[in-house]
C-alpha cells in the first residue's frame, strides 16, 4: 500500500513543528546545537518552527496524511547565494540566532557552516529536513516522502542536494541516488555532515 502525502500549509504548522522537534530531539546536529537533555527538551523547538516558517514561506513541506513524517524542500535556483537559513546575506544568521536562543552561538554556527558548502552555481531541490515520528521509523515513510519529489526532479531535469547528519540517513540517501558533494563538514566539537547531491534520473 502507498504512503499518501500531501503538501502542508499554514494550518499544519503546529502540526510540522511538533513532529520536527520529536525526530530530532536524539539527532546528533540537535543533541550538538542544543546540548544536554533538559535545556533540549525546553529550547529545541524554537529552531524547528523557525525552520518551519521560512519553508512555509519560501518552499514546500510534504507531509504524510496520518501526520506522522514530513519533509522540508526549497527550490534553490542557479547563483542563488542563500545559506541554510533560507534569507539572503550574513546577518540572517544572527537573525535566527535572535529568534531561537540568543544565548546559544551555535544556532548561529550552523547556519554559516552549512550555508559556506552549500552549492551555487546549479539550480536544484534543496532537502532541508525530512522527520519521522519515534515509533514510525523505519517503515519506509522518509523514502516515500522524498521519491515523491525525485519523481519530479527527474521529470524535469532538476538536480537535488542535502546535508546528511547521520551515517544512517546517508546510508538511505545514497540508495535514493545521492552521492558525497564534497568534503565531510565537521562541527567543531561535535558531529560530521555530509554534503550530498544527486542528479536528475533518465535524462
Amino acid at each position: 500500500m502507498g504512503v499518501a502525502i500531501r503538501t502542508a500549509g499554514e494550518s499544519d504548522r503546529e502540526l510540522v513543528v511538533g513532529l520536527l522537534d520529536a525526530a530530532f530531539q536524539d539527532d546528533p546536529v540537535s543533541r550538538w546545537v542544543f546540548p544536554g537533555d533538559e535545556y533540549r527538551r525546553t529550547t529545541h523547538h524554537r529552531l524547528m518552527a523557525a525552520f518551519t516558517d521560512i519553508v512555509l514561506d519560501e518552499g514546500r513541506i510534504d507531509v504524510t496524511e496520518d501526520g506522522t513524517a514530513c519533509a522540508l524542500w526549497l527550490p534553490m535556483p542557479e547563483g542563488d547565494g542563500h545559506g541554510a537559513d533560507g534569507e539572503e546575506g550574513g546577518d540572517s544568521y544572527a537573525e535566527l540566532r535572535e529568534v531561537v536562543d540568543p544565548e546559544n552561538e551555535r544556532v548561529e554556527l550552523i547556519g554559516r557552516l552549512t550555508g559556506e558548502i552549500h552549492p551555487t552555481d546549479r539550480a536544484h531541490e534543496y532537502l532541508w529536513m525530512i522527520g519521522v515520528v519515534p515509533g514510525r521509523q523505519g517503515e519506509g515513510l522518509g523514502t516515500a516522502l522524498i521519491t515523491s519529489v525525485l519523481d519530479r526532479c527527474d521529470r524535469e531535469g532538476l538536480s537535488a542536494y542535502l546535508e546528511a547528519s547521520s551515517a544512517r540517513s546517508r546510508g538511505l540517501y545514497e540508495r535514493l541516488g545521492f552521492v558525497a558533494a564534497g568534503p565531510v563538514l565537521e562541527l567543531p566539537d561535535g558531529p560530521r555532515m555530509w554534503p550530498m547531491w544527486r542528479e536528475p534520473r533518465g535524462m
